[in-house]
């Protein structure tokens, strides 16, 4: 397979929020495996690898691509897999996912396909905590796994979750609920952390229909849902209802119009902060450093302090 590179393409495809484009491909054993399209930068065969003395068993080594040095995984082993057979035979998945460049072994690439997010599922529950997915669609009548870069990163890139000390001492959120949502678990407790360095409670749901169905019962059940959380933080790429189409929803009802909504994504660009504007949410971040959030936070407390809204 010839060097291909995705991420140069993908800004013209983009249309509405609801959108999704994966990037098939396969290991060594017949599951079908997606990843988004907009977090691929390109796909190489293999590369010579440069072992790096401590690095973490799941590195098989870093590559050197563009004048960019990357850490190299083996997807496999990363699954809890055995690891890839005949490596130089597979192919490398270059990611840029929360502000950093890796590569993923794999055995080959299949081809894209042009879903949307409500064709997407969330994991069934049976499957255990130990599945690397964060959610499957069909595709032809077979099952295709969307990877959880989050959890897979993880392993090897524990994020931060510190707060800087000239933020957590501003106690003026202590107390404060925020509602989080974001379809990966590793992603809903880094957020977690991070705030409750605020003295704020997390609510943490799933993906945006769950938060919508939470939302109109609060409201249902008489409550000012503007008063209730402080803000709803929301990720973008989200199975059943992403978050674009979440922000419409809730500018749509005038019981809910009123919530400040953040959302946040992986994927960087110009798109996020258009889409943002069209669909009536407050802000756009990038995923973050947590001082980032923590910010965000506090600006819009404290400007909500002062009777306006950033």
């Amino acid at each position: 397979m010839t060097q291909t590179n995705y991420g140069s393409t993908v800004e013209s495809n983009r249309a509405a929020g609801t959108r999704l484009e994966l990037l098939l491909f396969r290991l060594d054993h017949p599951q079908l495996y997606g990843i988004n399209v907009f977090k691929v930068q390109e796909v190489v065969p293999w590369q010579p690898l440069t072992k790096m003395a401590g690095s973490h068993p799941l590195v098989l080594g870093v590559a050197t691509l563009r004048g960019r040095t990357m850490p190299v995984l083996d997807l496999s082993l990363a699954m809890k897999l055995p690891p890839l057979q005949e490596p130089r035979k597979g192919h490398i998945i270059i990611t840029e996912y929360n502000r950093s460049v890796h590569g993923f072994l794999i055995r080959r690439v299949e081809r894209i396909i042009h879903t949307k997010w409500d064709q997407v599922q969330q994991m069934p529950s049976k499957l255990g905590r130990e599945t690397y997915a964060t959610a499957v669609t069909l595709v032809e009548k077979e099952l295709i796994q969307i990877l959880d870069v989050e959890k897979v990163l993880d392993q090897v890139v524990h994020a931060s979750t510190d707060v800087s000390a000239r933020l957590t001492a501003d106690k003026a959120a202590q107390g404060r609920r925020v509602l989080v949502i974001d379809d990966s678990s590793v992603a809903r407790h880094q957020i977690q952390r991070a705030l409750e360095q605020l003295g704020i409670e997390c609510t943490l749901v799933n993906d945006g229909r769950q938060a919508l169905e939470l939302i109109e019962q609060l409201v249902a059940d008489g409550v000012d849902i503007a008063s209730h959380f402080l803000m709803v933080i929301s990720d973008i790429e989200m199975p059943e209802m992403d978050g674009y189409e979440l922000t419409t929803r809730i500018r749509a009802n005038p019981g809910t119009n009123n919530i400040y909504i953040l959302l946040h994504s992986s994927i960087s660009g110009v798109f996020n902060i258009d889409m943002v504007k069209r669909t009536g949410a407050n802000k756009f971040i990038q995923k973050y450093h947590p001082d980032d959030l923590a910010r965000a936070v506090l600006d819009h407390l404290e400007a909500r302090e002062g009777g306006h809204s950033r």
